[in-house]
């Protein structure tokens, strides 16, 4: 059985790869071809430099509609003495784009002028005039786009490894060329291998799991330039797969081989390697991505291209492994096979707003989302497993830890590589606190605003912890005071005393059991919560719903360790949904939206108050006006009330202005 051989630093890994690419000959353009100049040429990288064959204009062209004249004749011209000059030998109509006689040095546009009839009066045909008469002079060369002004013959247009954009193709022809020669794109194939893995499209059984990873590759090395070829899925078979293997090097120029790269007992990329060429590395020092393999495999003798050998990479299954491999190994690849610049994504400075652990021995790749909040530009970490590919959607951009380092602490000052333009960035609304699951459809409403709104749910305690660090612009909040029965007011005190805050009303909602389809165990009420048989789901330390649960258990007399999975948590409500379907669970309080999403019961047991807590700075900013004209709108009001067990009445009410 294949182990890990060793686990590499990934400069070294890379170096690795580079010298056997070197030796092989193919750490260089791998070649060019000639195509026709149209917008297929659109994202093609140039393989030799653009020479002008012609100037552009190629003539001295008029820039107006007008008169052209020789500016000499003007001198002295004024309002009060102007110069009449005659067409033919003085003067000659010109449009836009037209040749300028070879006498004349100057356009004068149609508007300025007196167009004047034999009789010396104003002619019906402005450009037909036997004569013209201006009241000012103008200069030589006024109005002119003189012979290469744009371009001239023989200069440097575009050098060799650009990116050919849509204004090139326009320099490219008007420098006089009708065809361009670019780098081949280098053909990159795409194996995924598993017996468990099948088709989109497929109906789901347990232990199926959808082949996807090959549909995400294949994008990226689309707009890296590359030509993606995907291949059919592989079952876990060792000479299978070598078999594929070995076809599709016959035909591309890099293999990616997907899955089967670690040491379990069917993971046989690295014995594929190793029996059709060399096994350079298993193992680098990165997470996620850890298991990746490189290597070189021979092409078969009756190929006849002059490269005996190619790379393939063993790309981890898990998606975000396999996606970010594809980043750190792949782009670097065709950038160099292209000629052109490894795309680096921007990166900016931000403050990490919680401590963050690191494997010591890993370069880290930390997922975060980044906003800006008052003066701090922020980067919040999101979810990490290696599985968890809506993290790389939700991801504005990538932190790295470095090997060495056994993580960040919260505040500490971080280099974020972007994955999203800043424009975004700066107008992203930063929202911390309770989940619900209205605040995605608000987000969905907010981006007709040009505002993206962001969600981070700690729970209701740490939202309002995050407006008192400064780390957020808005919290949603459910905490019920047990001696008062007032939402959120007692914890505002508590929490921001010196923050001026607008408590704004958003819903009322109800809290109930959610449980499997048909209720197989007949739940009814939180008393079940005794009987042994019965296993729960809970909310993190600090949810609004874990508080009402206590306050709700000390009223029935029912201790927590009375209740079995009291201490099992989740974030969400549709985690506690997820969790209840996947039978980790009985039964877990939420609500109903959660529940039907996952076509679970759900038993309605308590109303509640949901609000959000806005410091008076951030209302009163140009950022959160959309947020509330949205709230206010008929539009998102029906949307929300079209879900189960919500009641919009107190949406957009200013429940209470806390120390102002």
């Amino acid at each position: 059985m294949t182990i890990y051989l060793h686990d590499i630093p990934l400069a070294e890994a890379k170096q690795r790869l580079q010298s056997a690419l070197q030796e092989a000959g193919l750490w260089r353009v791998l070649g060019s071809e000639h195509i026709p100049l149209d917008e297929h040429a659109l994202g093609r990288v140039l393989a030799q430099p653009i020479w002008a064959l012609k100037s552009s204009p190629h003539y001295h062209a008029s820039a107006m509609d007008g008169f052209a004249i020789r500016a000499e004749a003007t001198n002295g011209a004024m309002p009060s003495a102007p110069i009449q000059l005659q067409m033919g030998a003085q003067a000659a109509y010109v449009d836009t784009g037209d040749p300028l006689p070879d006498w004349a040095n100057a356009v004068i546009p149609i508007e300025n002028v007196e167009p004047l009839n034999a009789q010396g009066e104003i002619a019906t045909d402005p450009r037909h005039p036997v004569a013209i008469r201006l009241r000012a002079s103008v200069t030589p060369w006024s109005n002119v786009r003189p012979l290469g002004e744009d371009i001239v013959a023989t200069q440097l247009v575009l050098s060799a490894g650009h990116v050919l954009k849509p204004y090139d193709l326009g320099a490219i022809a008007a420098a006089g060329h009708t065809a361009v020669v670019v780098a081949r794109r280098p053909r990159i194939a795409i194996l995924p291998t598993g017996t468990e893995l099948v088709p989109l499209g497929t109906e789901l059984k347990p232990g199926d799991i959808l082949e996807y990873n090959s549909l995400v590759m294949a994008a990226q090395i689309r707009a890296m330039g590359g030509e993606p070829v995907r291949f059919p899925i592989t079952p876990d078979d060792f000479q299978a797969i070598r078999a594929r293997v070995q076809q599709a090097a016959e035909t591309c120029d890099l293999v990616l081989l997907n899955a089967g790269s670690s040491a379990g007992s069917e993971d046989f990329s690295a014995r594929v390697v190793e029996a059709l060429g060399d096994l350079l590395v298993h193992g680098v020092a990165v997470r996620p991505g850890h298991p990746v393999i490189l290597g070189m495999i021979h092409r078969s003798s009756t190929n006849t291209t002059s490269t005996a050998k190619i790379p393939i990479i063993g790309v981890p299954g898990y998606p975000v492994s396999a996606a970010l491999t594809v980043e750190i190994f792949v782009e670097e690849l065709i950038a160099r096979w292209l000629g052109r610049r490894i795309t680096k994504p921007p990166v900016i400075s931000a403050s990490l707003t919680r401590k963050t652990v690191s494997p010591p021995g890993d370069d880290d790749f930390v997922r975060v989302v980044v906003g800006k909040v008052g003066e701090k530009t922020l980067a919040a970490p999101i979810a990490r497993g290696a599985g968890v590919i809506t993290s790389l959607v939700r991801a504005d951009g990538l932190v790295v830890l470095p090997q060495g380092v056994q993580g960040a602490e919260a505040g500490e000052n971080v280099q974020v590589q972007l994955l999203r333009p800043l424009s975004d960035i700066e107008q992203t609304i930063f929202c911390v606190g309770s989940h619900d699951v209205i605040l995605d459809l608000l987000a969905q409403h907010l981006s007709a605003y040009d505002r993206r709104l962001v969600s981070a749910n700690v729970g209701s305690q740490g939202g309002l912890v995050a407006l008192r660090r400064g780390e957020a612009h808005l919290a949603g909040s459910h905490l019920l005071d047990p001696q008062t029965g007032e939402y959120n007011l007692t914890y505002i005190a508590r929490y921001l005393p010196n923050l001026p805050v607008k408590l704004i009303g958003f819903v009322r909602r109800e809290q109930g059991l959610i449980v499997r389809k048909g209720n197989p165990k007949g739940i009814r009420s939180l008393h079940d919560l005794l009987r042994q048989e019965v296993t729960f789901i809970n909310r993190q330390r600090g949810a609004g719903t874990r508080v009402l649960l206590d306050y709700q258990l000390s009223l029935l007399g029912i201790a927590p360790e009375q209740v079995r999975g009291y201490d099992e948590e989740e974030y969400t409500h549709l985690g506690v949904a997820a969790a209840v379907a996947s039978g980790r669970a009985d039964c877990g309080l939420g609500i109903p939206a959660a529940a039907y999403a996952l076509e679970l019961d759900f038993i309605p047991l308590f109303h509640e108050r949901y609000d959000l807590v806005i410091p008076q700075q951030y209302a009163a900013s140009e950022l959160l006006q959309p947020l509330f004209e949205v709230i206010q709108s008929q539009s998102f009001q029906h949307a929300v009330n079209a879900l189960p067990g919500y009641d919009t009445s107190i949406m957009g009410t200013i429940i209470a202005e806390a120390n102002s």
